[in-house]
């Protein structure tokens, strides 16, 4: 250890280069708050890609470690070197080649502490995963208290390994925002944001908007996000005749400089691990409709800060957003609950606080092991 309260940490993402998600902004945001405390921070990740470059205007120390597969053993030499010559205390993975490549050399470094961060369940109870978890890691941070039940029931930890730190998000009230495009004036908006993934379930979010289509004509679905879906999303809006009402915005860095322009924020996910855009949308004041999986109904309390509905069935998100969009005071009270709760429970404080305790916290525990 680098000094009684201050360390030096890596956090590694070798993430490709075009997707910037919810794991990534949790690993800058955890790398910020740490170096305001005081603490030295890197993050590592693909040249060129996405978090390398969000991480560099945050004015972060980044690393060009380009991770490609789980046998890439000839990274090993410069990880080693890298994790030595900048005393390396704790090394935060992010995905499982991260783990076995990054991981090991860590081990033959000596860097006292290995955690592997999941935002979703990336361990499935195969003997791979429980070799890589037990052998190259000390522990594993999650943020939904759904995934930790999953990795407890397998039955290879002690009851510690896996700690919950749920996501922390900044408040937005008075950060500067962009006005309303003209042509979505005069219309009721639904927001949503994510990555254009399989996981998102935005083709049900569009087949709610066709659903509603057929009944009315005064709303407005956006969706803010990039990813390899995007053409065949495309093709389902204009099958459905949606082009007028279903818009794909694409890459949007600061969501919450636009999430002021909805009445409600709508995501539709099949799985998740503690959503990022719902905690904006939340600490922005909107009231949310979400389906019910993982981190969702940990964040929203039913018909309290929104409205859950069950999972992969466009028809209850339809009908949730019929009962709450023509009620404005609804919606409003929604959304200050919603904003309260965010202040309360999930401020990025409170995640910097606690994770710089818990990262303390391994590293004592590292060094009563040695000395014991």
């Amino acid at each position: 250890m680098s000094g009684k309260s201050t360390m030096n940490i890596l956090f590694l993402n070798s993430i490709g280069k075009s997707k910037f998600g919810g794991g990534e902004k949790w690993m800058i945001k955890a790398a910020s708050g740490l170096i305001k405390k005081g603490h030295s921070v890197w993050i590592g990740g693909r040249k060129d890609s996405l978090f390398l470059q969000n991480a560099g205007k945050e004015n972060i120390n980044t690393q060009e470690i380009s991770i490609y597969s789980d046998l890439q053993y000839t990274k090993l030499f410069s990880i080693i070197k890298f994790l030595k010559n900048n005393h390396i205390d704790i090394l935060i993975c992010n995905l499982n080649k991260d783990i076995n490549i990054a991981g090991l050399a860590a081990r033959i470094a000596g860097t006292p502490v290995v955690l592997a961060r999941h935002g979703i369940l990336l361990a499935t109870k195969s003997w791979r995963h429980k070799f890589e978890l037990k052998k190259l890691a000390d522990g594993i941070i999650t943020n939904t208290h759904s995934i930790k039940h999953i990795y407890d029931s397998y039955g290879w930890f002690k009851d510690d390994f896996v700690k919950v730190i749920y996501n922390g998000v900044e408040d937005f009230e008075h950060d500067e925002i962009m006005p309303v495009p003209e042509t979505y004036r005069g219309k009721k908006i639904i927001l949503s944001a994510g990555r254009l993934a399989y996981q998102k379930g935005f083709d049900f979010l569009i087949k709610s908007a066709d659903i509603l289509s057929k009944k009315r004509n005064d709303l407005i679905f956006i969706i803010a996000g990039s990813g390899r879906l995007e053409k065949q999303l495309r093709s389902q809006i204009k099958l459905c005749g949606l082009e007028g009402s279903v818009k794909l915005m694409g890459y949007c860095n600061d969501i919450h400089k636009i999430i002021h322009w909805c009445d409600l924020f709508v995501l539709s996910s099949r799985f998740e691990g503690m959503p990022n855009s719902i905690l904006e949308a939340m600490a922005a004041g909107k009231a949310i409709v979400a389906s019910d999986v993982n981190g969702n109904s940990e964040l929203i309390k039913d018909k309290e800060t929104g409205l859950i509905v069950p999972p992969n069935n466009p028809l209850a998100i339809a009908g949730a957003i019929e009962k709450l969009i023509d009620r404005p005071d609804l919606l409003e009270q929604l959304g200050q609950n919603g904003r309260k709760r965010v202040h309360d429970y999930f401020s990025l404080n409170i995640m910097n606080q606690k994770l710089e305790e818990y990262l303390l916290k391994k590293l004592r525990e590292h060094k009563e092991k040695i000395n014991n």
